[in-house]
């Protein structure tokens, strides 16, 4: 038996032993059979995740983080294989016959390198959460980045992200996860830590080490246990000093009966004995606006600082203070509706002024209105389209874009706000083309958007832009979201990947982002 001293684990035939169980090793002894299959970047040279290479008799192999293939099919080595190659974003050149392809000479132990064209602006780096992050890097005998390459706290997929420092860390919180040794998972928040980049955390381009709260099993734990019936999301998760100057960390928690039925609401803080959300205070469900959501950030006007959420839009602030925060009397909404009246469709009182021009301004005790809501005031004559603050055309096109979730944050190297979010009712995808859009203001108006991200049939919801991770001044910045076949149609989930966060490099200083 010999021991691979790029991750020292046995490899006596390990490719084949996990790729095909059942199969007789043809090879000696010690030797790692698996024929190696790297998709790379044509511009970058990077490896690709989450390329599909497909063989003529529709076996299907998906590039892990390093865009590694580790390929060992009984009957396909050591002869020619052709293999289909796409994935959402990038594309493979076409032969005489218009297949997207290549055939490859498979060896056993031997390798081949694919280079694919990236059509996204916004590049692929990695899965973040999951199992088998780095499966094919391991069957080839390769070391990967990070401590928990394959399976970290039984976690099997992860939902919709939300992320903060705090106290010198990086707290990352998820709503539902799966597991892998049934279909129900744990659905009442999961979360982790990392260090912070150049505080002992990995650089952001190479990926994150995850370390879970876990329970006695070593899976996820619940990070929000409420004890009553339904799931539990936190949204809204952000930092601040409370009353005696200690900082807190604060989020909107949910229970839920399903996607679209609300039991309660309210505010968590986050307990640093017991390393868990506790309830703060619970809140009113019929005026879910008044409290944080979304993904929160800092602005200043004149000289007070506030908390606004984005949901995609920050139509919402608070002053950034304890006593503010936990007062849902104190928060306002940027809106165009007359003073202390609620939307109600068509029926609702716009504000005007003497000339006859829409107001938006941040009100007390009124309701805000949403890009969807938006909408229908344009629909009913209240708002000309040219007044509107959120509906974004595409700089190419001109074609409205439906903005549905993601973030907003000032960058100092566009010195402009920017938001990152996802669109739906888009093509080719219900709820997977990602947009970049900019604003002068941190509430807009928001005129036009590029697409930076696209997906054939798959949904890649709630993307969420992390500043702490930003390099070269804001010029490069990371994002996320969720893969999942959820909204999309699509009933062929991509395997590893389907239900998880995968995480998107982007340069600002891309001249596509800006309109000729």
């Amino acid at each position: 038996m010999t021991v691979s001293k790029a991750w020292g684990v046995p490899t006596v035939a390990l490719c084949a032993l996990l790729a095909t169980p059942h199969a007789a090793p043809s090879a000696p002894a010690g030797e790692v059979r698996c024929f190696k299959i790297k998709v790379v970047d044509d511009k970058t040279g990077r490896g690709v995740p989450l390329v599909e290479l497909r063989t003529v008799n529709q076996v299907r192999y998906h590039t892990d983080n390093n865009g590694i293939v580790a390929f060992f099919e009984p009957g396909l080595m050591n002869r020619k294989v052709f293999f289909h190659v796409k994935s959402h974003g990038y594309e493979f050149p076409k032969d005489g016959f218009g297949f997207a392809g290549a055939s490859l000479e498979t060896k056993e132990g031997g390798s081949a390198e694919l280079r694919i064209r990236r059509l996204n602006i916004a590049e692929r780096l990695y899965r973040i959460t999951g199992a088998g992050l780095y499966r094919d890097t391991i069957l080839v005998g390769e070391k990967p980045p990070g401590r928990e390459p394959l399976l970290n706290a039984q976690v099997a997929g992860q939902d919709s992200v939300m992320a903060v420092p705090y106290r010198g860390r990086l707290y990352w919180f998820w709503g539902d996860t799966a597991r892998p040794r049934y279909p129900l998972g744990q659905f009442q928040t999961s979360g982790a830590t990392s260090e912070l980049p150049g505080k002992g955390g990995l650089d952001p381009n190479t990926g994150i080490d995850l370390t879970y709260f876990v329970d006695a099993e070593g899976f996820s734990r619940k990070m929000c246990p409420i004890h009553a019936d339904g799931l539990v999301w936190i949204d809204g998760l952000l930092t601040v000093l409370d009353e005696s100057g200690r900082e807190r960390m604060i989020a909107r928690y949910a229970r839920m009966r399903s996607l679209e039925k609300m039991l309660e609401h309210g505010l968590a803080v986050f307990d640093d004995q017991t390393e868990t959300f506790r309830k703060l205070r619970e809140l009113d469900l019929k005026e879910q606006w008044r409290c944080p959501r979304g993904h929160p950030f800092r602005a200043k006007e004149n000289s007070t600082e506030y908390f606004l959420f984005a949901a995609p839009f920050p139509n919402v602030r608070v002053k950034a203070e304890w006593r503010s925060l936990t007062d849902p009397n104190a928060y306002e909404a940027f809106t165009p509706l007359v003073g202390g009246t609620r939307y109600d469709k068509g029926a609702s009182k716009v504000h005007r002024d003497p000339n006859g021009s829409c107001v938006y301004a941040w009100k007390p005790n009124t309701d805000p209105v949403s890009p969807a809501q938006e909408g229908e005031l344009i629909a009913a004559g209240k708002i000309r389209p040219e007044e509107a603050w959120y509906q974004p055309v595409d700089i190419d096109g001109g074609k409205a874009v439906h903005f549905h979730g993601g973030s907003v944050n000032w960058n100092e190297y566009r010195k402009k706000w920017i938001a990152i979010a996802v669109q739906v009712w888009g093509s080719p995808s219900f709820l997977g083309e990602v947009w970049y859009a900019e604003a002068d203001a941190p509430a807009g108006p928001w005129r036009r958007a590029k697409k930076i991200v696209t997906h054939e049939k798959y949904s890649f919801y709630n993307p969420a832009h992390h500043p702490f991770f930003d390099q070269e001044g804001g010029k490069i910045i990371y994002f996320e979201g969720t893969y999942a076949s959820t909204f999309s149609g699509n009933e062929d989930p991509t395997p590893r990947y389907d239900y998880n966060q995968i995480m998107y490099r982007l340069d600002l200083s891309d001249p596509r982002l800006r309109k000729p």
